[in-house]
């Protein structure tokens, strides 16, 4: 049986870049995002904690043994509306925060009876 496509919009993909130990006001920052998007009423987000990588002062973090609770890379992703990527954004502004972000236009599908 095929699958039905019961809802389809346009929206953006919003991406926040840290480090796992961040923090705003003692917060890990990617449970304060996370936070402020469910505060919003946004529809959902995750974050994603990275093996490895390294940011714009070129330092490689690698998950070791020892140190699993590093300083590694962490992504927290919303997929959204437009105008709810700009609530969000908006937030993170007016709280001070520096982070890096990306947003990439994306067609937003949910297929199956049960959306």
């Amino acid at each position: 049986m095929q699958a039905l496509e019961t809802m389809h919009l346009q929206g953006v993909n919003l991406r926040f870049y840290m480090h796992n130990n961040a923090k705003h006001h003692g917060k890990l920052l990617y449970e304060w995002l996370l936070e402020q998007a469910r505060d919003q009423g946004l529809a959902g987000g995750s974050a994603f904690r990275a093996i490895a990588g390294f940011g714009r002062h070129g330092v490689l973090h690698e998950e070791a043994f020892f140190d699993l609770a590093g300083d590694l890379p962490v992504r927290v992703e919303f997929v959204l509306r437009e105008q709810e990527a700009e609530q969000l954004l908006d937030a993170v502004r007016h709280a001070g925060v520096s982070l890096v972000y990306t947003q990439s236009p994306v067609d937003i599908g949910v297929l199956g009876d049960k959306a």
